[in-house]
This record gives C-alpha cells, sequence and structure tokens, in this order.
C-alpha cells in the first residue's frame, strides 16, 4: 500500500516528512522540544510553517478511529485537541511495514500537568487543576462521549483567568454516544479515580506533591467534585407552583458556573401543588458566546468572564448604560482592550495569550491601586505590569521551544 495521507491538512509540507523512518528515530532538525505527558505510544512535536503538530505512532484501525472521533468532538465543540490527518501505508527502507500515523495540531499556550507542577504542586493549583478535569468530565458527558481512560495524562491544560481550562487530548478508548448511559458515566468517574490516585502517588515519590495532600484524598475529592456539578446541571428541582422564580435563579445559577439553558423541562407532580423542573440540554460557554458575539474574542471562559465584567464597568464608568451593548462593546475593544495588548512590547506578547495577559493586568492593577489607596489607572498598571512581573514569566506559546 503506497504512503497515503488522508484528512484536512493545510501544509503540504507533512508530506515531506521522514514517513521511512519510526517516530524515535526522527531527525532532531523536523522536532521542537515542548513539554509532553506520559503517553504508551511514541509521540513526537514538529514545527512546520509556524504551526506546531503532534505525531503519535499508533495502529491503523485505532489511528483512523481516534481522528474519526476527535474530529466529532471538535464538531460538536467539546474542548479536545484538532485532528489534522492520518498516515497510512508507511514503510521503512527496508521494505517492512511502519505504524500508522495520526496528526493532530497542538494547542498553543497549553501544558501537560507535569510540566505546570514543575515545582511542589500548592494544595490551591491543584484544585484549579481538579475543578477543570470535573468540568471538562461533566462536558464530554453531557455530549454523549464515554472516555474509558480518563486521567491528568491525557489533558492538556492552559491558563483561564485565575483557573485553567482542561482539553482532552488522547481518545483512543472513548466511545460517542447519542446519550451516555449511567453505567458508563460511573465507570468513567472510577477509571479517574483509579489513575488519578496513581499520579498522585507518583508526584508524590517524586517530590511534586505538597506535604499536606493526600493521594487517595485528592483522588476522592475529584468523584466529589463531578458528581456536584454534575447535579447541579442534571438534576431535578421541585418547586411550588407560585415559585416561578426559583427557575429563573436555577437558570441564573447555571450560567455562573457557565453554562447556558437551552431547553428547561417542567411537569406538575401528581396530587400536589408542586412543578418538577429540569434542564433538558445544558450547553456549556455561557461567557464565551456572549464575548464572541460583542467583540469577536474567542478566549476561555473564565477569561470571557473577566473581559465581560471589565466591559461592564467600562459602560457604568461613561454613562453608557442605556446605550446599544455592541456599540458599548466596540468603543471598548477599541479604547480599553486593544490599547492595553499593544502597550506590551510585541517581543514579549508571546509569552501569554492576549486573553489572560490582559486578565493579569488587570489583576496588577487592583494590587498597585490597593496599595496606592487610589485607582492607578490601566497605562500605569501596564508599564508596572511588564517591567515587574511579565519580564520574569516563562513563554507559553507553543512555537518556543523552553521547557517550563
Amino acid at each position: 500500500m503506497p504512503l497515503q495521507l488522508t484528512g484536512a491538512p493545510s501544509d503540504p509540507d507533512l508530506l515531506r516528512l521522514p514517513w521511512d523512518l519510526p517516530l524515535e528515530r526522527w531527525p532532531e532538525h523536523h522536532l521542537v522540544s515542548l513539554p509532553r505527558g506520559i503517553s504508551r505510544h511514541v509521540v513526537r512535536f514538529v514545527r512546520l510553517s509556524g504551526r506546531v503538530y503532534a505525531v503519535k505512532e499508533i495502529s491503523e484501525h485505532f489511528a483512523k478511529r481516534e481522528y474519526r472521533l476527535l474530529w466529532d468532538l471538535h464538531r460538536l465543540d467539546t474542548p479536545a485537541v484538532e485532528p489534522v490527518a492520518v498516515v497510512t501505508g508507511r514503510t521503512g527502507a527496508d521494505g517492512e511495514p511502519l505504524d500508522s500515523a495520526l496528526i493532530t495540531q497542538h494547542l498553543q499556550f497549553s501544558l501537560p500537568y507535569r510540566a505546570v507542577m514543575s515545582g511542589t504542586i500548592r494544595p490551591d493549583t491543584l484544585n484549579r487543576f481538579l475543578d477543570a478535569l470535573a468540568v471538562l468530565l461533566v462536558r464530554l458527558h453531557l455530549t454523549g462521549f464515554y472516555w474509558g481512560d480518563c486521567s491528568l495524562s491525557n489533558i492538556l491544560f492552559r491558563r483561564d483567568a485565575g483557573s485553567f481550562a482542561a482539553y482532552l487530548v488522547d481518545a483512543e478508548t472513548g466511545e460517542l454516544h447519542p446519550m451516555i448511559s449511567e453505567g458508563q458515566r460511573l465507570h468513567d468517574i472510577d477509571v479517574a479515580h483509579t489513575n488519578i490516585y496513581g499520579e498522585m502517588l507518583d508526584l508524590e515519590a517524586g517530590g511534586l506533591l505538597h506535604p499536606s495532600l493526600d493521594p487517595e484524598e485528592v483522588a476522592d475529592s475529584i468523584c466529589g467534585r463531578y458528581h456536584r456539578l454534575w447535579g447541579e446541571l442534571t438534576s431535578e428541582e421541585i418547586i411550588d407552583e407560585v415559585d416561578w422564580h426559583m427557575i429563573d435563579k436555577r437558570i441564573r445559577r447555571l450560567n455562573r458556573l457557565g453554562f447556558d439553558v437551552a431547553e428547561m423541562m417542567v411537569r406538575r407532580k401528581a396530587g400536589t401543588g408542586r412543578l418538577i423542573v429540569r434542564p433538558k440540554v445544558v450547553d456549556a460557554g455561557h461567557h464565551q458566546r456572549r464575548l464572541l458575539r460583542l467583540t469577536g474574542l474567542d478566549v476561555e471562559e473564565n477569561q470571557a468572564r473577566r473581559l465581560l465584567n471589565d466591559l461592564d464597568s467600562f459602560r457604568v464608568s461613561y454613562g453608557l448604560r442605556h446605550e446599544d451593548e455592541a456599540i458599548v462593546a466596540h468603543r471598548w475593544l477599541a479604547e480599553v482592550f486593544q490599547p492595553t495588548i499593544e502597550a506590551v512590547p510585541q517581543e514579549m506578547r508571546r509569552k501569554l495569550e492576549p486573553a489572560q495577559l490582559f486578565h493579569e493586568v488587570l489583576d496588577h492593577r487592583w494590587f498597585m491601586s490597593q496599595e496606592a489607596g487610589n485607582d492607578v489607572g490601566l497605562p500605569t498598571a501596564v508599564q508596572s505590569y511588564v517591567k515587574n512581573v511579565l519580564v520574569f514569566k516563562p513563554d507559553e506559546k507553543a512555537l518556543i521551544s523552553e521547557v517550563l
């Protein structure tokens, strides 16, 4: 079978890679050094035309299956790496067949959990990781995706304001269904518990786990976080017929968690004057969608929440409460957000993505203002942030090969 590349590759140079060599023997000049998680397969990162791709060596059957799954998840707007292509028909110089390869787009500004935990992990950092994992698992299950191998090693993390956003990397064992069964859902949680317990023991053995943290308690906590969030999003709520405002409160509570309620199911409880209310369809990314609609900025959920808060403050400060929201957003983008990003030296903007950069400048402004006893303003905050904070930060952009 001749060499075949199937998918939607945007770079013809992918065909020119040394596919006649096993990945572990690829020449260094083709590779870029990036932090990578633990994998049962050989994985290499390559940089072509300014983009970074992850290449995983795997059998043809599983390469094609995982490509289709990742594409379906991408189509459903689920947090997962973007598939690019599958390479089949590989043969070595000696004529012996080689495993196929799955190519995915590397997620910029993302890191495996071990790279972020390169120092002794603090309890609050771990809490944010576990929250991000719980949100990812819930989103996958709401989509009907059964993972089968949930672990921190199969996830990439991106900074999201003061939290993290988690993305699925390995879908090799996954299955996509119209609706996930209760048994599949609970099995996923059991697997997550076992894998995370093992990963925490590994961190503890390497001296990377904070002494106050117990590996088993950490693994238990992910289950508790998941079940609380799942219950908030899907459980039934019984209210008196006169308490219709409780439905509005439920929707607002879900919005604060970053989820939109596309439909509510309301039915009368037999023999009583009460109603049973249940969110029928729940979509993640409430703040993301609002910010994207208003400004065109496509960012993580917590970053969107922070930017929207600043936009709302801008609206109040300039007496624009009664102005059209889209017009206010355009002014905020032109007068606040863009000037803030442009005030950062060009060579330093690659350290963080723009939304995260803006969020950290806002934080820095708040601390400076608290110390000064008055608002120091954005221009002053940007200058101080660049000089005293950003200059010391490692570069998180995928094109930079520094390992944190």
